[in-house]
């Protein structure tokens, strides 16, 4: 009896090993199949639908506003104006204008600018193609950020610049409710009694900041495609992504 029941412990142990040796074979077989081709264009091609992913996401309306990850305030340096100017009737809602009117433009110029980030998706070596494939979790966003952000910043602001120069709430543009929002602190500021107070002005280049600010929420939005790619068998929505990504699922 006692020799039974070892045998067939035995034999459970040796099909749980068989199943795993399997399985390693599987993905070795896998990794080996890939070709340096087969790595660079999954990259590539993970890289556009997460980016195209994350620009439509970002370019609906509340993309930006509605999501509390990515919504842009205004900036540090105006924090000064938020403590003070909501003691002013109406304060409150003219703060409230302008942060809704820029990211208002940065959705707007998301609509406008996702061909251009999906453009920059290039340059990529075959030692970047492994790294990126077997790095932590979101190498490739931060390979593309490293490699494209000067770029894209250069691409984006123009469009970044038109939004909010146009007319977006109550025929004011996001522009115009900073400049407003700002001349009026700013008097304040300047005035005997401001500096007395020790008052700063805010002299924050809006576009430069909203520009930064739109462009992290687009990296943000793409590092959570990626990790859904790299985690997620049914975020794989290619025959291509399935076999380069799925060649390090059980890694």
């Amino acid at each position: 009896m006692k020799h039974r029941i070892t045998a067939l412990i035995l034999s459970i142990f040796l099909l749980a090993a068989c199943s795993q040796i399997t399985q390693l074979l599987q993905t070795v077989s896998a990794v080996k199949e890939l070709t340096d081709g087969d790595i660079i264009e999954g990259l590539k091609e993970a890289l556009t639908i997460g980016a195209k992913n994350a620009a439509e996401r970002l370019a609906s309306e509340n993309g930006y506003y509605g999501d509390q990850q990515v919504k842009i305030p205004l900036p540090e340096e105006a924090g000064i104006i938020v403590e003070n100017i909501g003691r002013i009737p109406g304060g409150d809602q003219l703060i409230e204008n302008v942060i809704l009117s820029i990211n208002r433009a940065a959705e707007d110029a998301a609509r406008e600018a996702a061909p251009v980030f999906v453009g920059a998706v290039t340059r990529m070596t075959i030692a970047d193609g492994y790294n990126i494939l077997h790095g932590a979790d979101y190498a490739a966003t931060e390979y593309l950020r490293s490699s494209t952000w000067n770029e894209l910043y250069s691409l984006y602001k123009p469009k970044i610049t038109a939004s909010t120069e146009r007319e977006i709430v109550a025929g004011i543009s996001a522009q115009q409710s900073w400049l407003t929002l700002t001349e009026k602190w700013n008097m304040v500021a300047n005035s005997v009694a401001g500096r007395f107070a020790g008052f700063n002005p805010v002299t924050t280049d809006l576009d430069d900041f909203l520009t930064r600010k739109a462009l992290e929420g687009v990296f943000l939005k793409i590092a959570d495609e990626e990790l859904k790619i790299r985690k997620e068998v049914s975020a794989r929505v290619t025959p291509l992504l399935q076999r380069v990504f799925g060649s390090l699922d059980g890694q």
